[in-house]
């Protein structure tokens, strides 16, 4: 589908990348067949982007993440990273959730290296302190390293939790509605820090989100779902240059896209 007319003409950064994560035909149903959750869906994502995926409660966008993840199987059709197919939970796939989960009795350090300890040892997180140190001054956390989560505001506690999700050097990013709980100027600081970091890292990211500003800000593509059983009705393709900025939000063309989106939202709904 064609998108509104962006101010630079070029594509954003990692369209026209090989792709690095591929769906073809994944459906998901429960209840032996009796509910359809998703319908096949076709998604790719190219090395280096930042694709969105937004629709209507209930659509199924999560349950599109769990399978991308590897934490649920798809009913039918094939999810591949980089050649191999993913079957399960993959060091190389990195996962964020709505809220973040710290471990209360652990510092913020022991937090971020909890997966490495999880799969290879204490002895292998405690030499991955070096790292999560480096991690944790790129999303401005340094200093903070042995502060507790009840300590952290609800911003740095998702920063913190994007330094854990890092920590293994994952090829995705994979978020489910990261900033929904925060205040919106916090939000918009989130996701000025999120598309920072993506950028600085070349990451290859899929988020979920129920917000078209956020999708429109943050994205290179924006996936727009019908309602349950969710399948994909649409792929707009987001060019805008970047670093993106605040002020962007106010612009004729990012207005454009978010009329764009929520018309077909609107659509979606009654599909």
């Amino acid at each position: 589908m064609a998108s509104p007319t962006g101010p630079t003409g070029t594509p954003p950064t990692g369209r026209d990348a090989r792709p690095v994560y591929e769906l073809r035909g994944v459906s998901k149903t429960y209840g032996q067949g009796r509910i359809e959750a998703l319908k096949p869906v076709d998604v790719t994502l190219t090395e280096g982007s930042f694709s969105s995926v937004i629709g209507p409660s209930g659509c199924g966008k999560s349950t599109l993440l769990k399978i991308m993840a590897g934490v649920v199987p798809p009913t039918s059709g094939r999810v591949v990273l980089d050649g191999t197919p993913v079957t399960g939970p993959r060091r190389d796939i990195g996962m964020m959730f709505q809220q973040a989960t710290l471990f209360p009795w652990r510092t913020t350090i022991e937090n971020i290296v909890l997966p490495i300890e999880i799969r290879d040892g204490r002895a292998a997180a405690r030499a991955a302190h070096a790292d999560a140190r480096e991690i944790l001054e790129l999303v401005g956390l340094k200093g903070f390293e042995t502060v507790y989560s009840h300590q952290l505001s609800g911003g740095m506690a998702q920063r913190a939790a994007i330094c854990r999700m890092l920590i293994t050097r994952p090829q995705v990013l994979l978020l489910d509605e990261p900033f929904s709980a925060l205040d919106e100027i916090s939000r918009d600081f989130m996701n000025l820090e999120l598309q920072r970091i993506c950028m600085s890292r070349s990451a290859t990211a899929l988020l979920i989100t129920h917000s078209i500003s956020e999708a429109v800000f943050l994205s290179d593509r924006v996936h727009v779902m019908s309602s349950r059983p969710g399948s994909i009705i649409a792929e707009i393709d987001i060019d805008l240059p970047r670093p993106r900025t605040t002020d962007m939000m106010v612009s004729p063309a990012f207005g454009a896209y978010v009329q764009q989106i929520r018309s077909l939202l609107d659509k979606g709904a009654f599909q």
